[in-house]
């Protein structure tokens, strides 16, 4: 099969993320220091794959410097990872550090600087603190905003002398949406304007803390940058139909420009107001927020981009006798054909990279961004070993490269793309699948206590690192 070459640019990053509640464990923590996802998980193990979850995880906490060495030995120029706010405070209220974990937190961040592997800290991926949540109604509250910002300044005065890649938020949207608008997740309840309120209250902490971090001069005192994480679904409509065509346009605003357009534009769609309105969903909100997001848009984004979004004109009528779901504008497509993940049950369809890319491009500034996270989940792995022990998996590798592809065409096309972090660099706990499908460039053996070993997809980033030239097959080549 004939192959093509590309050329990395040399300042592009090529690194790998996990967060902070999906590897450390629960090794000193805190009774009081649940966050929403141990709650959950204490609340609700059965839905977890075979009862496994946050408390165990891959013992980061306690192995941080074995696996930053895989790191090192891989080449990861950058690797992303989050601090557990449930864990950094003893005091949420007013803003106690826990300085055992703070200390942590200290090591780890001066193990990856020592190896060469530059940090990329999120403040908040999925761990807002239970208590918060069960007290104040978690992002529903503006009182937990607040909280935020106190959180987030600790977290500056502490790092930011080192940590140059700031995040307030890891896709802000999906709690929220698993939680009040679908009802699939702890404590399951539907309630479409609470979920409204959450996304709003997102998205002005992440004004509230970009102002806070220029107040604190990081940028010029450290050169630093703060953005958000946000995991837009490329949406494509079944057909070039006007009634398909609105369908996607509709999916777009609610779940994707709810999110990009305050975070890089500083306002929200006036179309998004007019439909609150009309299904009574309009978040609490003031002109003074406004002004906020206004005034303190990001440095630069980062976008988690797994699989496209199709859909479709509604073909049957909406019950009215339940709230309103933005899926009252349109119905999921099933694309016949199409490539799969058969494990993950995700669609497969690298030129995502390429689509979204042209768009960063064209609607959004050609704004500063990268890839946070890609990568493909793969259940039952070790039947993939080779006689050496080690798994053989070329499904990864093809899966990378054919998304790296598209994304570097994009960047030859002048897309202001600065890089691709992999999900993930080990594999790890993720919310009810747990264990199940393995994301990770390095395997974590539950069998044989989290033990650790590169994958064959971890010599192929390692050479793709230090080459800098992708080879792809012709499989990959634009049609």
């Amino acid at each position: 099969m004939q192959t093509k070459t590309v050329k990395v640019p040399k300042d592009f990053m090529l690194g790998a993320a996990v967060s902070a509640w999906q590897t450390e464990g629960w090794d000193g923590k805190k009774p009081f220091q649940d966050s929403y996802l141990d709650l959950w998980y204490k609340n609700n193990k059965h839905v977890w794959h075979n009862g496994y979850g946050p408390a165990g995880a891959t013992d980061f906490y306690n192995r941080y410097k074995e696996d930053i060495g895989y790191m090192k030995e891989i080449g990861l120029t950058h690797f992303r990872t989050s601090i557990n706010w449930s864990r950094f405070l003893t005091d949420y209220e007013e803003a106690v550090v826990d300085e055992e974990y703070a200390a942590y937190i200290d090591r780890m961040i001066n193990e990856l600087l020592a190896n060469g592997v530059e940090p990329m800290i999120c403040l908040e991926h999925y761990e807002v603190p239970a208590v918060l949540f069960e007290k104040y109604g978690g992002w529903g509250s503006k009182h937990v905003l607040e909280l935020f910002v106190k959180y987030a300044e600790k977290v500056f005065e502490r790092y930011g002398d080192r940590v140059k890649h700031w995040f307030t938020f890891n896709e802000p949207v999906v709690v929220q949406t698993r939680v009040y608008l679908d009802a699939i997740r702890y404590p399951f309840e539907q309630n479409t304007k609470k979920w409204m309120q959450w996304n709003h209250n997102k998205v002005l902490a992440t004004a509230r803390v970009v102002q806070l971090f220029r107040t604190m001069q990081l940028k010029e005192k450290y050169g630093a940058k703060i953005g958000v994480i946000l995991n837009p679904e490329v949406t494509y409509a079944r057909s070039t139909a006007k009634h398909d065509q609105e369908a996607a346009r509709m999916y777009d605003l609610f779940f994707n420009r709810v999110f990009l357009d305050p975070a890089i534009k500083g306002t929200y769609p006036e179309e998004l107001f007019t439909l609150m309105n009309k299904h009574d969903i309009t978040f609490n909100y003031t002109e003074d927020e406004l002004n906020m997001l206004r005034e303190n848009t990001v440095d630069y984004v980062g976008l988690n981009l797994y699989f496209p979004h199709r859909v479709k004109a509604r073909s049957t009528a909406w019950n009215e006798n339940t709230p309103f779901h933005p899926e009252f504008y349109y119905e999921k497509f099933d694309l016949p054909g199409k490539k799969m993940n058969p494990y993950r049950g995700w669609e497969i369809y690298p030129q995502i990279m390429y689509d979204m890319a042209m768009r960063m491009k064209n609607e959004y500034g050609n704004i500063e961004w990268f890839i946070a996270e890609n990568g493909m989940g793969v259940e039952n792995e070790q039947r993939f070993k080779d006689e050496h022990g080690q798994i053989q998996d070329d499904y990864r590798i093809e899966f990378i490269g054919q998304h790296l592809d598209w994304l570097l065409k994009a960047v030859q096309e002048g897309a202001n793309c600065k890089g691709y972090m992999l999900w993930a660099f080990s594999d790890n706990v993720s919310p009810m699948n747990a264990f199940k499908n393995r994301y990770g460039l390095v395997e974590i053996n539950l069998e044989d206590n989290r033990n650790r070993r590169l994958k064959k997809s971890a010599y192929w980033y390692k050479d793709l690192i230090e080459s800098r030239t992708l080879v792809v097959e012709d499989e990959a080549v634009y049609k």
